[in-house]
């Protein structure tokens, strides 16, 4: 498990396996998803958090789009950080995936920012493109439309995921 294994950073390859990560669900009912679980379609997942601005701004924007316009083609998954360890309570969660109309599953990252710190995130936003093998193809950090954004637009292109 890697909360045994919790500083070991960026354990994160292009070309090679997604390795595990280690979430929180929002809801104790939820089961927690596998990698596993996303193979046979392209996966994106934000690592974010609800005191980004550029997060709140234009990326959860941009991962309701993929979802809304390319659903049946890519999943999308949220990992929720917090580098100031804040333990928001389920509530603050349900608040804002409706205040933002969250169209994709969010979790909890395990001690606030255990995924994070093992994908070697450059920070919030961060976006990690796999594909339908769990190879991931693409990390990058921002939210900026003409850079990183762009940036993903033109990887998701390359996996069949026409987004512009």
């Amino acid at each position: 498990m890697l909360e045994n294994n919790r500083l070991n950073l960026n354990q994160l390859h292009l070309g090679e396996k997604l390795p595990p990560w280690n979430l929180v669900s929002i809801d104790p009912s939820d089961m927690l998803p596998k990698v596993e679980d996303f193979k046979g379609k392209p996966l994106l997942i934000l690592i974010f958090s609800f005191s980004c601005p550029g997060c709140l701004g234009r990326a959860v924007p941009y991962a309701n789009r993929l979802v809304y316009e390319h659903g049946n083609d890519i999943n999308v998954l949220g990992i929720h950080t917090d580098y100031n360890a804040v333990n928001f309570d389920n509530e603050f969660f349900e608040f804002w995936k409706k205040e933002l109309f969250i169209r994709f599953p969010i979790y909890k990252d395990y001690n606030y920012d255990t995924t994070f710190l093992n994908y070697g995130a450059g920070g919030t936003p961060h976006w990690i493109l796999v594909d339908k093998d769990s190879i991931v193809r693409y990390s990058i950090f921002g939210s900026d439309p003409n850079n990183a954004l762009l940036r993903l637009d033109l990887k998701l292109k390359e996996l069949n995921i026409n987004t512009i």
